[in-house]
């Protein structure tokens, strides 16, 4: 079984003393930026993959599904896969989750982001119920 390794995002915040590392997993930074892009108006999802969608139908709630993160020399690449309402403006939208996740990941972490690249998966239409 090949064995998962994790590379911590290592941060120092400008103005602190040294007292040591600060290390954040990107899984923390995958559910920051999942729930920034959910709070933009006209997103209906983040798009999970298999596992996350088995994990939700067994009641875990899934924070960091549709959140791709790399860390690379040149900074951190974001990929955000979601699913918007019909009728929104996809471009609008998705600027609005480029500024809010980039913004968002600053205020939390101090980390700049290099890209936040946006990846529209689909397109949610209203279902009416008739009785």
């Amino acid at each position: 079984m090949a064995e998962k390794t994790v590379s911590y995002v290592q941060m120092k915040p400008k103005g602190a003393q040294d007292l040591g590392n600060i290390q954040v997993a990107p899984e923390v930074l995958e559910i920051i930026a999942s729930i920034a892009a959910s709070d933009i108006e006209g997103v209906a999802s983040m798009r999970g993959n298999f596992t996350s969608g088995v994990a939700e139908r067994l009641g875990k709630k899934v924070h960091g599904k549709g959140v791709k993160t790399e860390l690379a020399e040149d900074g951190l690449a974001i990929d955000i896969y979601c699913v918007v309402n019909y009728g929104v403006s996809i471009p609008q939208t998705a600027v609005k989750i480029q500024e809010q996740v980039r913004q968002t990941l600053m205020n939390m972490t101090s980390l700049q982001t290099q890209e936040v690249n946006v990846h529209i998966t689909g397109v949610q239409f209203e279902t009416h119920h008739t009785e």
